[in-house]
């Protein structure tokens, strides 16, 4: 059973940022959006993102999938 992606390269920052409160920190993490000459620009999307900051957009992803998997007991 392939689980539902809830991050999209296509996606913007915005809609991103709407999903949980932790994709911010995530991006924090990536160095992306924590310093005030880099805002990200909300209309901007995740591939975008990548590409412009050469980041690994697979493992952004990855990441940004895992903020929403429940902690294991």
């Amino acid at each position: 059973m392939v689980a539902e992606k809830h991050f999209t390269l296509d996606m913007t920052i915005a809609k991103a940022l709407a999903v949980h409160p932790g994709v911010a920190q995530v991006l924090a993490g990536f160095h992306l959006g924590g310093c005030a000459h880099c805002h990200l620009g909300q209309v901007e999307t995740l591939g975008e993102v990548c590409a412009g900051y050469g980041i690994d957009s697979e493992k952004l992803l990855e990441v940004l999938e895992s903020v929403l998997e429940p902690a294991e007991a």
